[in-house]
């Protein structure tokens, strides 16, 4: 990747942006993906987050190290770029991450949308749930809320326009589809996507050593279960 495969845009006091793309596309946001690992690889101290999204990324650095003295982060960034763009970092050599299992239930309890979307889609409810659980989900980004993995990778079949009036109150750990998107809401908020099973899997919790469940660039799977089963599937230990 050279230095002319992204722009760089000033992002608030502390930050740049480098924009690889443009929209929701999963080539691009492969890419954003890899940058963030090459970044990760070489991060000096003084960088203190690193921040993909579906088609840029955040780079933010800690104004009080003393390697920034007052500098503006483009100048203080400007050597890593240079270096991302004559060192070679790939991590293809590496074997991918394990594939994440979130235990979903898609009964009518917890899937109150799910009607609306088999009408919408001219599939019947199992075909629906099928077809959400065959698919294999890449986390983009997370945002919206603490944890909310937004997830490409959605049966096209299914995409489905998002509630014209959105719910003032979603449960915690609904999954839902937006457009072409599906999502696991992490806590209790309002939303407009449609909603179409939950998971008792906790995505966010700023207990653990590492709050956020899911991290940019993984990639999971939902696997269908029954309701007395969601309540104990994902109880187990949560890293």
């Amino acid at each position: 990747m050279s230095l002319d495969a992204w722009t760089v845009e000033p992002l608030g006091e502390d930050g740049i942006l480098l924009r690889l793309g443009s929209g929701i596309e999963a080539q691009i946001n492969h890419r954003v993906h890899e940058l963030a690992d090459r970044i990760a690889a070489l991060r000096p101290e003084y960088l203190r987050d690193i921040v993909p999204a579906y088609s840029s990324l955040g780079l933010f650095v800690d104004l009080e190290h003393r390697q920034v003295c007052g500098r503006a982060p483009t100048e203080i960034l400007a050597p890593l770029l240079a270096q991302l763009g004559n060192t070679n970092t790939s991590h293809a050599g590496h074997s991918p991450p394990p594939v994440i299992e979130i235990a979903v239930c898609y009964c009518a309890d917890c899937a109150p949308d799910l009607a609306e979307v088999a009408a919408h889609t001219g599939m019947d409810h199992d075909e629906v749930i099928e077809r959400h659980s065959g698919a294999l989900y890449t986390v983009a980004m997370i945002g919206f809320a603490p944890g909310f993995p937004y997830l490409l990778g959605l049966d096209p079949a299914l995409a489905m326009p998002r509630k014209a009036s959105p719910r003032t109150l979603v449960p915690a750990g609904s999954v839902a589809i937006g457009g072409n998107q599906t999502g696991i809401y992490p806590s209790q908020s309002p939303g407009g996507w449609q909603l179409i099973g939950r998971t008792s899997a906790r995505l966010f919790d700023p207990r653990r050593s590492a709050p956020t469940l899911l991290r940019p660039g993984q990639q999971l799977r939902f696997v269908p279960v029954s309701h007395e089963h969601s309540l104990r599937a994902n109880e187990g230990p949560q890293r």
